[in-house]
């Protein structure tokens, strides 16, 4: 077994376990109306109830047949929800609605809700029915349905031609794919039509149009077709996925692709690709190949719409930009693993057939590894046939009007120049009105100008003059060439005209996703992400943003918006809620919440939400292009991306917070445990000495135990005090008292109190005789200096003295204490200002906390100082204190 098909193997098997825990629909298909669907499903339900299955009746229309509303009976119904609805004459009428809420709060293990392709009233969750199923089948809730297969998206165009109707209300073929069960409720159109006489199906007046129109035997024969067809093509599609599963052979899939030009066959293709894809068990997709040429408003929304109902029917869509057609779908191809091209036949130009330049004609010859298929719409040949198909793409009156006044002054200046260039030489200036034009318009109006030079030029200019007879050969081959190269140059100008709109159009699109990334890198948090994206959206789209998030109550709330006065509505937000809960698209634009104003992107997943975007178009524009919506979408998961890498930093930052914060805790445990302990231990063991031996020992003895006393309660005061002061370092809290002192009183107020603590310790300062004023609070930087001093006393060996230098430098003061003792490791440099941290220097265990650096760079840095650990002159080590020196009080800035 190959790599690939143990791979495909795999899939299978995976997609089977899946389906098998996840499939939870079951839908009950019919032919027509009156076959029995919902009396089948009511039955069905009976049983399960019967064995004891939590069973509810959602929504079951009976169209008063009896015998279906007997089964009823017994069975838990829903209440409706009653939704009133206007009309466009004014009428007010009230329906009953499938109530979704109430379904998703009862949660029964069955649900049954008839009528899949209904579509909702106004105001509801969803615009259809099917929608409302998904929720529920997402919500693990079982459900029973019924279908008609003229409801089925991909069979509408041939209902249409089997029965003259167009259905209105349909249902995505992929929506089948969530089926775990397709049951075929079959009737033979006799019985069926034997039914509709006996008023079984509706009541005598319809059943009475619907003999003459929908019911005949033919249309039910040829409905009842689709509907075995449908079923064939799903149970073909759940064998090859079991056959896969179980390592049988199976043929390779490739993916179908059709190739739609915008036109009226569009739809058309997008369906028969469906089939034709339904039937091999492949993937298929759309494609637009985008040269460059401009749409007119009617064939954009043809393209738009087919695309779209690519989108409902579950394939891919793409566009393609490119200047060949052909290239670009062989390379596309070629890259996505397509082995079936659908193309519609168009009427191509007779030149570029004879050159073997027509498009089926270089698929054919460039594309022979794959397979072609040709779709034959009758109708459009038929139109093809009955009339000569003229360009759409005929330009404005402006653009005429236009290529008129261009043509009227190249008339003024040839007739200027007339006097001095010959008559060949003229025609250049008429060329250049032609490329002007072509330039700025489109190609049926460059040729119009092309042909209105021609017959001026040869009417003034060609002799004889004032007559469209050319008198010599030569000056045959001058019009003639002149036609021939100004009707090239326009075509060339307008191509090279809309390549340059194309690239610039594509130019915007990635100049905004660049500028969006630029702007998203340069954010550190969510709120910058989410203030930069809107930002970003409304510039490129036009149009209004803003984005939604959760807040610590889990309400969605805008959080940025552009512009800032923009206001969300109750629907927009209601629209917003369950875009983010579910992980799709809503609102406007959408088949979900569509009253809602907004288009509602979500930025994450339904897995993990990350809030949403809502952008409001002008009430006046229509949907969005392609170019637009794809743009949205990309710019949307761009910052659904930038979130989601906020929030992972924000998580490993709060591990690090935690690691680090529990280090410390353990720290702050194991250093209260040793130096709490051990002065305690002393002054109990000093105190309990006296006590018990008060009048046996002599009163020096007495004095040394109450001075041990004395300095191990003076350790504990220090070691309490500077707990206090990183605390209050910590939650900020450290007030600063500035005020101007010398520099050399806040050295001598810290040896002095130095001494005290080591008075065998010698200390030299060095330090300049002028006094140097700071402005700070002096008892910190005297703590701070202090708690240097003594770190250096603890380790500077006892015959060595403890070097205090100061000097000014650069606008700052530099206090250097140096010892002699064994000196800091380079990587430990750092490390020694962190709380807890104390490092071995030779053969002496650390003393203190650990604490008194670490206090010591708080208290200088609230200051604008600095403090770092230096090599000393060959031993020991160089603490060096830096603070700022501003201008002394009175004196000139």
């Amino acid at each position: 077994m190959t790599e690939s098909s143990r791979e495909a193997r795999a899939d299978a098997l995976l997609n089977t376990a899946h389906e098998e825990h996840n499939r939870r629909l079951k839908i009950f298909l019919g032919a027509a109306p009156g076959v029995g669907k919902t009396y089948a499903m009511l039955s069905a339900a009976r049983e399960l109830k019967r064995q004891g299955v939590d069973v509810v009746v959602g929504l079951v229309e009976t169209h008063g047949r009896a015998e279906t509303a007997a089964l009823l009976e017994g069975m838990e119904v829903l209440p409706r929800r009653p939704v009133r609805y206007e009309s466009f004459n004014g009428g007010d009428r009230e329906f009953n609605e499938f109530d979704l809420d109430a379904a998703l709060a009862r949660k029964p293990t069955v649900l049954l809700v008839d009528e899949l392709a209904h579509r909702n009233l106004p105001g509801g969750r969803h615009e259809r029915r099917w929608q409302d199923i998904a929720e529920l089948l997402d919500a693990g809730i079982e459900v029973y349905t019924a279908l008609n297969v003229q409801h089925l998206e991909s069979l509408n165009d041939q209902v249409q031609r089997i029965t003259g109707i167009t259905v209105r209300e349909t249902v995505p073929d992929a929506f089948l794919d969530h089926a775990r069960d397709i049951v075929l409720i079959d009737l033979p159109p006799r019985e069926l039509i034997a039914r509709l006489k006996q008023g079984k199906v509706y009541v005598p007046e319809t059943a009475a149009a619907a003999l003459n129109a929908f019911f005949s035997p033919t249309n039910l024969a040829a409905l009842r077709e689709l509907a075995v067809g449908t079923i064939a093509d799903h149970v073909d599609s759940d064998l090859r996925e079991h056959m896969l599963a179980r390592g049988s052979a199976m043929t390779v899939r490739r993916r179908v692709l059709a190739a739609i030009d915008g036109h009226a066959q569009s739809d058309y293709l997008v369906r028969v690709a469906r089939r034709i894809a339904e039937r091999r068990g492949a993937p298929w997709s759309v494609a637009y190949v985008d040269t460059g040429a401009r749409l007119d408003p009617v064939r954009r929304e043809q393209r738009d719409a087919a695309m779209r109902l690519a989108r409902r029917l579950g394939g891919e869509t793409i566009i393609l930009r490119g200047h060949s057609i052909a290239d670009e779908l062989l390379a596309h191809a070629d890259r996505e693993g397509v082995g079936q091209i659908i193309l519609g036949r168009t009427r191509e130009r007779l030149i570029a057939r004879m050159l073997g330049r027509s498009l089926t004609q270089m698929l054919l010859r460039r594309g022979a590894h794959m397979e072609l298929t040709i779709i034959a719409t009758p109708a459009e040949r038929a139109k093809a046939r009955r009339r000569l198909r003229l360009p759409r793409d005929r330009g404005s009156r402006s653009e005429y009007v236009y290529a008129t006044l261009a043509t009227l002054v190249a008339f003024g200046l040839a007739f200027i120049a007339d006097r001095y260039l010959s008559v060949a030489n003229l025609s250049l200036i008429f060329l250049t009105a032609v490329l002007v034009v072509a330039v700025r318009t489109r190609m049926t109006v460059a040729v119009y100008t092309a042909i209105l030079c021609f017959i001026g030029y040869n009417f003034f200019f060609a002799p004889p003059r004032y007559t469209l007879e050319i008198a010599n050969f030569d000056d045959v081959l001058a019009v003639t060439l002149f036609l021939v190269a100004a009707l090239v140059c326009s075509r060339l100008a307008t191509r090279l005209a809309s390549q340059v709109e194309s690239l610039r159009a594509s130019h915007a699109q990635t100049r905004a996703l660049l500028t969006l990334g630029q702007q998203l890198s340069t954010s550190t948090d969510a709120d910058g992400i989410r203030t930069a994206g809107s930002r970003a959206l409304a510039r490129a789209l036009h149009c209004d943003a803003s984005m939604l998030a959760r807040d610590a109550d889990q309400v969605l709330q805008v959080v940025a918006s552009e512009p800032t006065d923009r206001v969300f509505t109750a629907q927009d937000l209601a629209a917003a809620d369950w875009s983010d809960r579910h992980g799709e698209q809503a609102g406007r634009f959408t088949d979900t919440l569509n009253a809602a104003p907004c288009w509602i992107l979500p930025l994450g997943s339904d897995t993990r939400p990350l809030g949403a975007i809502g952008l409001r178009f002008d009430p006046a524009e229509g949907e969005p292009d392609a170019d637009r919506r794809s743009l949205a979408l990309a710019m949307a998961q761009d910052i659904g991306q930038a979130l989601e890498r906020a929030r992972l930093s924000d998580e490993l930052e709060g591990a690090r917070v935690q690691g680090e914060t529990e280090r410390l805790r353990n720290a702050l445990l194991s250093s209260v445990s040793h130096d709490l302990r051990s002065p305690l231990a002393s002054m109990i063991g000093a105190a309990g000495t006296l006590i018990s031996y008060e009048a046996k020992l002599p009163p020096e003895e007495r004095r040394e135990l109450l001075e041990s006393i004395l300095g191990e309660g003076q350790r504990l005061d220090r070691y309490i005090q500077n707990l206090l002061d990183m605390t209050r370092l910590g939650h900020g809290t450290l007030k600063l008292s500035r005020d101007w002192t010398d520099s050399s009183e806040i050295i001598a107020a810290a040896v002095t109190r130095l001494r005290k603590l080591f008075p065998d310790l010698r200390v030299e300062t060095v330090a300049p005789q002028e006094p140097i004023l700071l402005y700070v609070h002096p008892a910190l930087i005297e703590q701070a200096l202090f708690n240097i001093l003594e770190n250096a006393a603890r380790f500077s060996p006892a015959d060595e003295a403890v070097r205090v230098t100061v000097q000014s430098k650069e606008e700052r003061l530099l206090i250097d204490v140096s010892d002699r003792g064994p000196g800091i490791p380079e990587a430990e440099r750092a490390q020694i200002f962190d709380m807890f941290y104390s490092v071995s220097r030779g053969d002496r265990a650390p003393q203190g906390t650990g604490l008194g650096l670490a206090i010591c760079r708080g208290m200088i840095g609230a200051h604008g100082g600095s403090v770092e650990a230096l090599p000393g002159d060959g031993i020991g080590t160089t603490i060096r204190i830096s603070l700022p020196l501003p201008a002394p009080p009175g004196s000139d800035p």
